[in-house]
């Protein structure tokens, strides 16, 4: 069985002077808790914030993706780089973990296909389009205002040349209208890398049932969040959370500016114990969502794509990636059959992904 995650923000925390051969106290992955967690590959995101410019996310994602290939090198008698699904397998065979490359929000390429093609020769093999704001490429759902009202132009001749380079195209963050366009225009199947249903949390990063419907009609993948506020309405209601969300938000960014500071350090952490602290959906939950899915499409097109490292809390009961075999415990005590399991751990993806380099 090849377990893997489609979406850990773990490249920032490079940049915040974390060694991933280190089992760190604080953060969701790394070298350690990949092996505890029976993870035999992980799409490391090259995420920027939608308020930096089109230079600086350019130079930021820059950063981390030279950040991302040290680290492998670093530790290469763990772990890989692998671009393709043949080189995941390949490297399970050899015993090293699997560091895939994702970028998550377009705006490091600006209005450059020749930046997109530039990434993707140095390994990024998704996209998502868009983050918290609309960008030369698309609309995002967490913008009231929509300066596209979908896909722009240039998002057209994007995911044109995405198709053509076999780099996945991820509708995680994308507005509604968006989502549509893409579907429209895109000549391959496209993914939801980092999301949750609708249905069962109503929130804009979320699906509907008619867009996992629809993706998967063209062969496409739904990859479950595991953020508590995307698994329940409910806690991403709680004005408790959002508070203590808001402080910790608002710390993140003094460590970011400066990550050797101790004081900056141990105040972000500080923060995220108290919301760690908090009454938390359990790790259930994001059964609850692969189970909807299912119900929907069947079993062959929903995985797993955490979040880790990018988001304030986890469930509870799955504090990091090392807890990663109580889901697969939860599933077996559903009643999904041992293919099943395999088919979600990892095996859909793979599949999906293989597709969209044919």
């Amino acid at each position: 069985m090849f377990v893997l995650d489609s979406h850990c923000d773990t490249p920032s925390h490079l940049l915040r002077l974390r060694d991933l051969s280190q089992d760190n106290i604080q953060g969701h992955v790394d070298f350690p808790k990949l092996k505890r967690g029976g993870v035999d590959g992980a799409f490391f995101a090259l995420y920027t914030s939608a308020s930096l410019s089109v230079e600086d996310s350019n130079a930021l994602a820059n950063k981390m993706l030279a950040a991302v290939l040290s680290s492998v090198e670093s530790n290469s008698d763990i772990a890989a780089i692998a671009t393709s699904p043949s080189e995941a397998l390949s490297n399970k065979e050899q015993g090293l973990f699997s560091v895939m490359i994702g970028m998550e929000n377009g705006n490091p390429i600006g209005d450059s296909l020749a930046e997109l093609e530039s990434f993707f020769n140095r390994g990024v093999r998704y996209m998502t389009l868009c983050h918290s704001g609309n960008n030369l490429i698309c609309d995002s759902c967490a913008t009231k205002e929509k300066r596209w009202h979908g896909v722009s132009p240039f998002g057209r001749e994007v995911i044109s040349r995405m198709n053509e380079l076999g780099m996945m195209i991820d509708v995680s963050h994308i507005s509604d209208e968006a989502f549509w366009d893409v579907l429209k225009y895109s000549k391959k199947p496209v993914v939801a890398t980092h999301s949750c249903c609708r249905a069962l949390a109503d929130h804009p990063r979320n699906l509907t049932d008619q867009m996992i419907k629809a993706l998967v009609e063209r062969g496409g993948q739904v990859q479950i969040n595991f953020y508590p506020p995307f698994l329940s309405s409910d806690f991403a209601r709680s004005a408790e959370y959002q508070n203590l969300s808001e402080v910790s938000d608002n710390l993140e960014q003094d460590f970011k500016k400066d990550p050797s500071n101790i004081c900056y350090r141990n105040a972000y952490y500080e923060s995220l114990n108290q919301i760690h602290r908090l009454s938390r959906p359990s790790y259930t939950r994001i059964i609850d969502h692969i189970d909807h899915v299912v119900s929907l499409v069947g079993v062959d097109n929903v995985g797993l794509g955490s979040d880790f490292d990018g988001i304030d809390c986890t469930p509870e009961g799955l504090d990091d990636i090392s807890f990663y075999p109580l889901i697969f415990d939860e599933l077996s005590r559903r009643g999904y059959s041992n293919t099943d399991i395999e088919k979600i751990a990892g095996k859909n993806f793979l599949t999906f992904w293989d597709k969209v380099i044919r």
